[in-house]
């Protein structure tokens, strides 16, 4: 079991870092959206990691697993993006509605097989609403048309007696879905059409100006690229529609990199490192994002980031297993430090959703027969979820450095044209919530062998009251969670007393910690 240890402010238990927080040093909100999730039509993903069916002996109701939504609504779960993912610019909403025992098989072309479209909008807005998420939808535009698009709306969000408005009603759901956030196609500079960003731009914009005129309360997400040109071109296409924009998203995998990152379960110190080194790159894209849409809406609109597909993609995971990756104290590390970058830019980025929540890729849950697991990525969740509608503060950390640029790093920086920087042990970010009563810091120890004494100021006006500390690690950072022993990697709470502004606080070496302080002025 690890423990927290208060120790003196000049730290005595192990090399000193420090952390510095701003009180009166206000980011933004942090948007609860960034704590986001995907699901698409992919593996297990949906069947049978969603929905079971409604004559399974799996506990569901009307067909969706229990167990899933119980994990989902432990964490808040804020918003779920479906359907898709590459399978949402050839899916045409229609056919997952009405009777399922009528409804058509269709050939899923970019993952195999057959979709039997037994989960379909109602189905996924019950999920939704079981969870207490936000539903968000990806139009289709690859194959699809701005017609389809405004007849799943007018279906989803009319009263009246307008026919898809109707036919809603017929299907047994007479309330309105008010679906809030829909996305105008997926990846569509790859698998959502081969588009260039300014044919996409003229389709963004044809799609948008139907669907905002149809239901002006929406949101609408513009699918960006981790290219700094695409969305460049694209947002100078737009110009002069940039009411028309709400969000502009970017996706970014750790991508199947054997040799730099190693396996799911097996990899080496280096590969470990390699990895969180590689986080950098993510916040450049992100950087990049930020600039690029400021120049191009300051003054008139403000246009969040959505970062709505994410994580890391092993090379196990592969079209033949479904995705099917195992998820390790390493995966939780990252994850850990991606929701910090998001805090951290929490101005912009307004929403993210890991890819994706079940049985594919960097999933929260893993489902067999009746049983299912949470990850150890599912605990960074549960442990960030206090972070949500606080607000982000500036925190600085002074830290030992785990791994500095390598030659091969510098290779590659000639290729992308920017600074690589070291990085370090520890990694923290910080949010208080609207009243000033509650302070969140969330610290991240990168460091394979070495436990820190984080010595921690409180800057301008507040003392700490009291305080609580959770953590998550295990004795290896290859440990994992499977149907043998789900508890090998887990959340550990302990009381912890902490008063004043200033005191210092020892973590474990690769470990996740949390402290929520109650503050007095």
């Amino acid at each position: 079991m690890p423990e927290a240890h208060i120790v003196c402010f000049s730290g005595a238990m192990g090399r000193c870092c420090k952390l510095v927080i701003g009180l009166d040093e206000r980011i933004g909100v942090v948007d609860p959206n960034i704590f986001g999730h995907f699901i698409e039509h992919l593996g297990r993903c949906i069947y049978p990691g969603i929905w079971v069916g409604r004559s399974t002996d799996i506990p569901n109701e009307d067909g969706l697993r229990m167990d899933v939504i119980q994990a989902f609504r432990l964490i808040d779960a804020p918003i779920i993006r479906w359907p898709g993912g590459c399978f949402a610019d050839t899916y045409h909403w229609i056919d997952g509605i009405g009777p399922v025992e009528r409804r058509p098989r269709r050939i899923n072309i970019w993952w195999g097989g057959e979709e039997t479209n037994e989960f379909g909008t109602d189905e996924f807005v019950k999920l939704c609403r079981l969870v207490g998420a936000e539903p968000y939808i990806c139009v289709n535009v690859g194959s699809g048309s701005p017609e389809e698009a405004l007849a799943w709306l007018e279906y989803c969000n009319r009263t009246g007696d307008s026919s898809y408005a109707k036919l809603r009603v017929e299907n047994g759901h007479s309330e309105p879905y008010n679906v809030k956030y829909w996305g105008i196609g997926n990846e569509s500079w790859g698998c959502g059409g081969s588009f260039d960003p300014v044919y996409y731009a003229w389709e963004y914009r044809r799609f948008a100006t139907f669907l905002k005129q149809a239901d002006p309360t929406i949101k609408l997400i513009a699918c960006g690229h981790t290219s700094t040109d695409w969305n460049l071109r694209f947002m100078e296409s737009l110009r002069n529609f940039i009411h028309l924009i709400d969000y502009l998203s970017i996706h970014y995998y750790f991508f199947r990199n054997l040799q730099r990152y190693g396996g799911d379960i097996d990899f080496t110190d280096e590969q470990y490192l390699n990895l969180l080194f590689d986080i950098q790159h993510l916040e450049y894209e992100i950087k990049q994002a930020i600039s690029i849409v400021d120049f191009f809406s300051e003054g008139r609109k403000d246009i969040g980031i959505a970062v709505d597909e994410w994580g890391v993609w092993h090379p196990q995971a592969t079209v033949e297993n479904g995705l099917y990756q195992q998820n390790t104290l390493r995966d939780a590390i990252l994850a850990a430090s991606v929701l910090n970058l998001f805090i951290k830019y929490s101005r912009k980025v307004r929403m993210a959703n890991i890819a994706q929540a079940v049985n594919v890729l960097q999933s929260i849950c893993l489902t067999r027969d009746r049983e299912t697991i949470l990850t150890p990525t599912y605990y960074v969740f549960q442990l960030y979820r206090p972070h949500m509608g606080s607000i982000a503060l500036r925190a600085e950390v002074e830290s030992p450095v785990v791994r500095e640029p390598t030659r091969e790093d510098l290779i590659s920086l000639q290729r992308v044209r920017r600074k690589l920087e070291p990085l370090k042990a520890i990694d923290a970010s910080a949010s208080i919530d609207p009243d000033g009563a509650n302070l969140v810091i969330t610290l991240v120890n990168r460091s394979l062998d070495e436990d820190f004494d984080i010595d921690i100021t409180l800057v301008r006006g507040y003392d700490v009251r009291e305080g609580e500390f959770a953590s998550i690690t295990s004795k290896n950072v290859r440990s994992y969670n499977d149907f043998d022993m789900p508890n090998n990697v887990r959340i550990v709470e302990e009381p912890v007393d902490i008063k004043g502004n200033r005191f210092s606080l020892n973590i474990q070496k690769h470990s996740i910690n949390r402290l929520i302080l109650k503050l007095s002025s």
